[in-house]
């Protein structure tokens, strides 16, 4: 049973080659709730994922023609929207600093917090990481969220390696602080 859902959707890709109107329908029916929240986490507006997702599958069923199965049609849009969603923050001019650009001395090792002993609510989690600045918020969404390592995220938002791990090192930190300060209501 698990073999049938990707036949099924490689069925629904090889019909949007042919230009089956129904079948791109179904296609963004069956993609486009998990696409938007990938883009939200990253964006963290509603508007912008959006707008995001609507321009993510405007360009995926443009050049549904290139796809070649050497991964799953979700795993190749979702990419897709990734990097739509991070051009869209870097329009917006994305704070992240380089920090091998810059002055800053090396940072203290990580106080040691206990994060086992922080038991929260989904929600309230939900509601730290909107807080998060945009880029503690994409390195940890990308690395948390949609399973990229460090190197990765650095090709992906195009800083050093060192950059990636010291702004999620303080997007956790900030998580945590948010966390523990309450009043996320």
């Amino acid at each position: 049973m698990e073999l049938t859902a990707p036949i099924l959707h490689d069925e629904l890709v090889e019909r949007c080659k042919h230009g089956d109107p129904r079948s791109y329908a179904e296609l963004y029916q069956k993609y486009a709730k998990a696409m938007y929240n990938t883009s939200l986490r990253i964006v963290n507006n509603t508007g912008d994922a959006e707008d995001v997702l609507q321009e993510s599958f405007t360009d995926a069923f443009g050049a549904i023609e290139t796809f070649q199965y050497k991964s799953t049609f979700g795993a190749w849009l979702k990419k897709i929207v990734i990097n739509k969603s991070i051009n869209h923050l870097r329009k917006k001019k994305m704070d992240l600093i380089d920090m091998e650009k810059t002055n800053i001395g090396h940072l203290p090792e990580e106080e040691s917090l206990d994060e086992k002993g922080i038991q929260l609510k989904v929600e309230e989690i939900k509601r730290a990481v909107k807080l998060l600045p945009n880029g503690y918020r994409t390195v940890l969404s990308l690395y948390l969220f949609e399973g990229y390592d460090h190197e990765e995220i650095a090709e992906i938002l195009r800083i050093s390696h060192a950059t990636v791990r010291t702004q999620y090192m303080r997007a956790k930190q900030k998580l945590i602080s948010l966390i523990k300060q309450g009043g996320l209501s």
